[in-house]
């Protein structure tokens, strides 16, 4: 009686501080669709802005239902084999009390759901920047509803659900390095080699539209990314999230400045689309790497991947691959970089007394990191580009040639992001012109 005593004593109760918390950080993740959206929306070109903001808007209303009729199940439901989970009180949160907390946390399984939830959003929207000026958006909208219940959802179950393989084998992903970063980078990859080369590729110019929109919306993505990265501990409690936290502005900084100084060395100009493409790819890289790491650890892998991950964006032209916004080059490189640098720099004071080859660790770290990084890269390469070929196969994956062309804004969604029909001013030319030539005549009767 007195062990039921104690049991009960030391079970986890709901705490207010913590669900606040978590709640804040769902809503800042939440953002970063928003923050991807105007990021990805300024780097096409005029023509494509409202279908680039739109196949991120659109990830807002499939996932979320999906993640509510059966997602949640399938990640974080009651293990299957390692591979996959399912609880039935989880399908349509038909099951779930108000009170009912996560196991071992002190948060309510509504606010892990809901912040999980934002992961499942922002994953698929990440992979749109590689497809920019030539997917129909029926054709995206199918790909997502497949590829989240197909590829993202059993991904998320690997790394972070009970039981889950690569959870089980000690794979360190603290906030999403495999199972967001490489799993879109490779998802992003595999459609791109099935549907191949925007019309002009390497020929006519491609160029950012709106720098200013790529800076807003890469400022977005860093204030969001707090919430991203510092709530993947689930609480407050022991200073592993106040490390992240740290960790992401250390880690983000080096990666920008690191990339800034490689272009003005590779390419003579500190350019301001690198500028915020460097803060990205630091975002990315301390993801996985930010809750084992020490400051000075994170400053080095930021500008380990700021350099790295400058450097990919680059093989597109040389290996003629069609990556629109570089998504393979930041996304992927940055999420190998920062889950693979765990091997080397894991101090074993943050979230774990796991340490790296540098801190005495050896390389066992790195060869589990090395399984969860290459095992996630080959299923999301390989089910996304059999899910793009099946889906270009019917309904057709690509507008046509004169559409691209044209512009697929007006071509799939009837408008166009900016409309300068009305910026003549108010005033009629010829009624304006009346009073100077009345003066002139009067001068001249003088």
């Amino acid at each position: 009686m007195a062990s039921a005593i104690m049991l009960a004593a030391d079970a986890p109760k709901l705490s207010s501080a913590n669900t606040g918390f978590m709640l804040i950080c769902s809503a800042l993740v939440m953002l970063m669709t928003p923050g991807l959206a105007f990021f990805y929306g300024g780097m096409v070109r005029v023509k494509s802005t409202l279908n680039m903001l739109m196949m991120s808007f659109i990830s807002l209303g499939i996932v979320t239902i999906l993640w509510v009729l059966y997602g949640f199940s399938l990640a974080f439901g009651t293990d299957s084999g390692s591979i996959i989970g399912w609880s039935s009180d989880y399908v349509g949160f038909s099951g779930i009390g108000l009170t009912e907390l996560w196991d071992g946390y002190t948060i309510p399984v509504y606010v892990f759901a809901v912040f999980q939830l934002m992961f499942a959003i922002i994953t698929p929207a990440l992979i749109s920047g590689a497809l920019a000026d030539r997917v129909k958006f029926t054709a995206w909208a199918l790909f997502i509803t497949l590829w989240v219940t197909i590829v993202y959802f059993p991904v998320a179950h690997w790394v972070w659900g009970t039981g889950g393989w690569a959870f089980e084998l000690g794979v360190i992903d603290f906030a999403g390095g495999t199972a967001v970063h490489i799993n879109a980078g490779a998802a992003a990859l595999g459609v791109i080699l099935v549907i191949g080369k925007r019309v002009g590729f390497k020929k006519d110019p491609m160029r950012p539209h709106s720098l200013p929109l790529v800076m807003l919306g890469s400022g977005l993505l860093w204030f969001g990314w707090f919430g991203f990265n510092a709530g993947s501990w689930l609480g407050n409690d022991d200073g592993v999230g106040a490390l992240m936290f740290v960790n992401t502005q250390v880690a983000t900084a080096a990666a920008m400045l690191a990339w800034l100084a490689y272009e003005k060395i590779r390419h003579g100009a500190f350019t301001t689309l690198g500028a915020a493409s460097g803060a990205v790819a630091g975002l990315v890289a301390i993801t996985p790497s930010g809750g084992a790491v020490s400051p000075l650890g994170a400053i080095a892998v930021g500008a380990i991947a700021g350099v790295l991950c400058a450097m990919a964006v680059g093989l597109k032209y040389k290996l003629g691959y069609d990556d629109s916004l570089d998504v393979v080059g930041v996304h992927l490189v940055g999420g190998v970089v920062g889950s693979l640098l765990i091997g080397f720099f894991a101090s074993g004071g943050g979230q774990s007394d796991v340490q790296g080859l540098f801190y005495g660790g050896g390389l066992d770290q790195f060869w589990k990191q090395c399984a969860g990084v290459f095992a996630v890269l080959g299923y999301s390469l390989v089910v996304s580009a059999v899910l793009a070929f099946l889906i270009d196969k019917t309904i057709g994956m690509r507008v046509a040639d004169d559409e691209e062309v044209a512009g697929i804004d007006q071509a799939e969604h009837a408008e166009t992001a900016y409309d300068f029909s009305g910026a003549g001013g108010g005033l009629d030319r010829t009624a304006a012109a009346a009073p100077v030539q009345d003066s002139a005549s009067k001068k001249v009767d003088a």
